[in-house]
């Protein structure tokens, strides 16, 4: 059994739930689903998560989580990975609080991108 505690563990599940409007116009908000599971292959860190932002019309435009296989593999085990608008790509989890800094710098990316932040 592995004894290390991820120290920002607590927070992440914290977040759970939780819905956060992001720009001032009050079009893009953010939402968190973050619930631990039992530890398995397929969640090998005991999570089972998916943070998302999402734009004016409830489009998702990035979501980190771990609930389906990635890319050609439309069979097989979950995988962590990561979405930006239409594309997904393979996201090598390592703790809660790495998650949740990527998580958010491609939030600004994308909200910089559409002009949303300066």
């Amino acid at each position: 059994m592995d004894e290390r505690r991820d120290p920002c563990l607590d927070t992440l599940l914290d977040l759970h739930g939780q819905v956060l409007v992001v720009d001032p116009e009050g079009g893009y908000w953010v939402q968190f689903v973050v619930t631990r599971v039992p530890i398995s292959p397929e969640k090998p860190h005991g999570l089972d998560y998916s943070l998302t932002l999402h734009g004016p019309n409830g489009e998702r435009l990035v979501g980190f989580d771990n609930a389906h296989p990635v890319g050609c593999r439309k069979r097989g085990d979950p995988q962590d990975h990561h979405h930006r608008v239409k594309t997904v790509k393979a996201y090598e989890y390592q703790d809660a609080a790495t998650l949740l800094v990527d998580f958010w710098a491609l939030v600004d990316a994308v909200l910089k991108e559409r002009g949303v932040l300066p």
